[in-house]
This record gives structure tokens, C-alpha cells and sequence, in this order.
């Protein structure tokens, strides 16, 4: 094998239909010194057998499998136990990189030694035919983490999924957590929503900066099955994202502006979600401690006057009415 400088982490679970694409994607890169590390969380369908099968034509896939299914997070981090790089990328099993993602985004964190992640242009696409080009933050180079903090806590715009970045080996080891404290007992290492999100927070606060490259080198694959698309109905997805922001920002940031902007989405958050099932009733419920800042009502300005927030509110009212009239 080729000495390696980037680990590619592929945890898997019962991807058969998908895996195997994916896998090529990286081992196509013009980038040479990788290794491609998968773990099969113990698929029922064939994808361990695809894999062997990927495995035995190349020998830098390294290939394991649990001896039982220990959960996403456990197995992300089993990908990370393996890793020999002084760099990792973590690609989901449905996902894809192209050929010169790694040739694009490696110098920058060669070259610089502050700068603490790169990510790309991202392509979302499904198997019908439908693609969409995401995260254009503006030109290629080097941004200041504030920028990326800002943005993930506020705006919303930029990746919270590492499926599009590239880290150093160790920051990953030290800010991939399997859970998340919380005060409503979530168990963030089963459902995964928010590990990611810390992971690229906890990294941003550790840096002066990030790269990104302005082309679609990667692409997330929607679907059915994938956690996203499951979890974001109820509001499941938007809720524990909400969760890990606030213990980032309760934790690390510890600054009563940030935390009055956060509470203002939150309490927007529970108007949304006034039923969720998931024990998030009030502001406080999102925190360790139980301090209360307030809101921020230059934030909740903004919100109101935001088009997209201002439709989604009118149209849960309009269900909720629907549903009253009906019962009456």
C-alpha cells in the first residue's frame, strides 16, 4: 500500500444498493496516498459481501465489521480507531466524492497550519435524475471560523455534515463525541443528529480558520432510508441540531448575546414543534444549566421579516386550524 496521508472513513450499514459507487468514488481520487477504511455495522443485505468483493481488487480498502450493530456514532468512531492518515474525511455510504476532491482540499490544510477544516460546493441529487448545488459561500480561499460559527448558529447556510470536509486525524479523534450531554436523556451516539454538527463546532473553536474550494466535489445522496430524511418530519432533525448549538454554545462560548440569539430560534422552534415527543417543552430544556438570558428581539425581528420562517408559520397555523374546524 501506498504510504497514506488521508484515511477515508466509510462506516456502513446495509447499503447495498449504494456502497459500491461510493467506494470507487474514492479510490478514483488523483490524490494517491489514502487508504479507504470501511466498517460494516453487520448489514443484513450484501453489502459486507460486496465490499470483500471491492476489497480483494484493491489492497488499500481496509475492511472490518462489527460483531454486532453498536449504533452510528460507535461505528463512526470505529473508522476512526483504524485510521492511519494524518488526514480523514468521513464519507457516508450513500454519499460521493469526486476524482480531485482530495487533490483540491489537502494542501490547504498542508500549507496551513490554522486553518482547521476544508469543505467544498456541495451537489444534493437523488436516483431519479434531480440535483441541486449548495454551500456557495463565495470565492475560493481561507475564511475566519467566526464566519463558519456565525453562520451554522444563525444563518444556516453552511455544512453541518462532514460528508463535504476534510480534517486533521486528531481533531477528529478529540471532537467526534459518541454522546452530547442534555438535559432530556437524548441518546445522540443512536440517532446521530448532532454529533456531525459539534464535530465541525468544536474544531471551528479550536482554529483561527477554514478553507473551501468553490466547486461541487462532493455530493449527498437523498433518499428514503438516510437519517436526514427520516428524521426531519416531526422535527426530529431540526430539534437535537438545536440541542448540540446549544450545549456548544452553553459549553464553549458562554457568551449571553450568542445564547439570547440561540433562545430566540429555540423558542421559534417550540411555536413549530409545540408537540414534539421528544421532552423539549420550553428554552431551558435545551441547556445544562438553567440560567435564562432571554431572547434577542433584533433576532426575533429578523426572523419575522425572514419569507421562508414567516411561510412555515403561517402554514402550521393554517393545519392547526384545519384540524379544530374539522373537529368541531
Amino acid at each position: 500500500m501506498t504510504d497514506v496521508k488521508v484515511s477515508i472513513l466509510i462506516p456502513v450499514y446495509n447499503r447495498e444498493q449504494y456502497i459500491a459507487e461510493c467506494i470507487y468514488s474514492v479510490l478514483n481520487q488523483t490524490y494517491k496516498r489514502i487508504e479507504v477504511i470501511v466498517v460494516d455495522n453487520l448489514s443484513e443485505d450484501s453489502t459486507w459481501d460486496i465490499c470483500k468483493k471491492i476489497q480483494a481488487d484493491d489492497d488499500r480498502v481496509r475492511l472490518f465489521r462489527n460483531k454486532s450493530n453498536v449504533g452510528p456514532v460507535r461505528n463512526w468512531i470505529a473508522c476512526l480507531d483504524e485510521a492511519k492518515g494524518d488526514y480523514a474525511k468521513i464519507l457516508w455510504s450513500d454519499d460521493l466524492i469526486d476524482k480531485e476532491f482530495l487533490s483540491r482540499t489537502i494542501p490547504y490544510l498542508e500549507r496551513n497550519e490554522d486553518v482547521g477544516f476544508v469543505f467544498t460546493k456541495t451537489k444534493r441529487f437523488d436516483d431519479s435524475g434531480w440535483s441541486e448545488e449548495t454551500y456557495d459561500i463565495g470565492p475560493e480561499g481561507i475564511y475566519a471560523t467566526k464566519q463558519y460559527i456565525d453562520d451554522v448558529l444563525f444563518v444556516e447556510t453552511y455544512p453541518v455534515s462532514p460528508g463535504c470536509a476534510v480534517f486533521r486525524t486528531r481533531d477528529l479523534r478529540k471532537n467526534l463525541l459518541l454522546n452530547i450531554p442534555n438535559k432530556v436523556n437524548s441518546d445522540f451516539s443512536m440517532h446521530a443528529i448532532g454529533n456531525d454538527l459539534l464535530m465541525f463546532l468544536l474544531t471551528a473553536h479550536e482554529y483561527k480558520k477554514f478553507a473551501y474550494v468553490n466547486k461541487s466535489l462532493s455530493s449527498f445522496r437523498a433518499h428514503e432510508n438516510s437519517i436526514s430524511v427520516q428524521s426531519q418530519h416531526d422535527g426530529k432533525l431540526t430539534l437535537h441540531y438545536m440541542l448540540a448549538k446549544a450545549y456548544f454554545v452553553e459549553s464553549y462560548l458562554n457568551n449571553s448575546k450568542y445564547i439570547k440569539r440561540l433562545n430566540t430560534k429555540i423558542w421559534l422552534l417550540l411555536i413549530l414543534f409545540s408537540k414534539n415527543k421528544y421532552g423539549l417543552e420550553k428554552v431551558s430544556d435545551f441547556y445544562i444549566d438553567n440560567r435564562n438570558y432571554g431572547i434577542s428581539y433584533i433576532e426575533l425581528l429578523k426572523k419575522i421579516l425572514d419569507k421562508k420562517i414567516f411561510i412555515k408559520v403561517l402554514s402550521l397555523l393554517k393545519r392547526r386550524l384545519s384540524v379544530r374546524l374539522n373537529a368541531d
